[in-house]
């Protein structure tokens, strides 16, 4: 079955079509040097990953993908906001995003606070004007990229990982957890706001939901490990930052090797969780193994 999809051409053609939203979306009035700050990280490239598994569990249960693009943009906002509260000094403090500067190395501090907090209401306000669903729908829509992105998801994420920044006591349900929220949230979100869309039914809505918490545990996983395995040009930011800030990681709980079998695992599970969706899935199943065959 996935012999017959070629994972490189469809996600080539799913990232032009969001891009192409997301030029649309950006509005020609923002204040400078604001608007250059956010289409500066928004249109930086990057894998495009959470709008593209919204549009895929969309029209895995059959729905039109343009129900679900707005949301899909929306998505690629929310992440491009926590990417520039995350490379903060205040936070992961990282010189290097996606091969360049980080925003606040270019704009500064305070215009990269400001980018990612406009980046955060802009996104809704998009998903509101722009979706065309029953009020209901869309209301379950706008509550869970909220909690995705709030107290519940990628926020308390980054709050537990302050928390658990330089200490050699945090074990692996506390790593689990602060991953599954500041990683999987948005994952989650964006399944389940794809097929929500799409109008699936509340047990396709949960076997996609637990499809999203495993790859996106296994993307951290794959994450932590290019960390202490890939360079600078390969990761496209600074290697071995979690090592000399004393993080709490899969690679130094567990070993590489066992963290590799783990996401691995962790993969296959989420692809038998969406296998009742037949030939809807073949774009999930592809894109679980893709999430744990990037390079180390």
């Amino acid at each position: 079955m996935l012999q017959e999809f070629e994972l490189s051409s469809y996600l080539r053609e799913q990232q032009a079509l969001i891009d192409r939203e997301l030029e649309r979306a950006l509005a020609d009035d923002i204040p400078e040097p604001l608007g250059a700050s956010i289409r500066y990280s928004l249109m930086s490239g990057g894998k495009r990953l959470r709008p593209i598994l919204c549009l895929a569990a969309c029209t895995a249960h059959g729905g039109r993908p343009e129900i679900a693009l707005p949301t899909a943009v929306a998505l690629e906002m929310l992440h491009t906001a926590t990417l520039i509260h995350d490379d903060l000094p205040a936070m992961d403090n990282d010189d290097f995003r996606r091969g360049r500067l980080t925003n606040h190395k270019v704009f500064g501090e305070g215009v990269a606070v400001l980018a990612g907090d406009a980046l955060l209401s802009f996104s809704l306000e998009y998903v509101l004007e722009h979706t065309e669903a029953p009020p209901e729908r869309l209301l379950r829509v706008f509550n869970t990229l909220l909690r995705a992105i709030g107290v519940h998801g990628a926020i308390g994420g980054q709050v537990i990982d302050i928390r658990n920044t330089d200490r050699n006591d945090v074990d692996l349900p506390a790593l689990e957890l602060m991953d599954a929220r500041k990683t999987g949230a948005l994952l989650v979100a964006a399944l389940v706001s794809g097929a929500v869309l799409a109008e699936a039914g509340e047990d396709t809505i949960e076997r996609l939901c637990r499809y999203g918490e495993k790859i996106g545990l296994a993307f951290q996983i794959v994450d932590d490990i290019l960390d202490v395995t890939a360079t600078l040009e390969e990761l496209g930011k600074t290697p071995h930052k979690d090592d000399r800030a004393n993080k709490a990681t899969f690679p130094r709980l567990l070993g590489l090797d066992e963290s590799r079998r783990r996401a691995a695992a962790l993969v296959e599970s989420a692809k038998q969780d969406v296998d009742v969706l037949g030939k809807g899935a073949i774009p999930l199943f592809a894109i679980a193994d893709y999430v744990c065959s990037r390079s180390y």
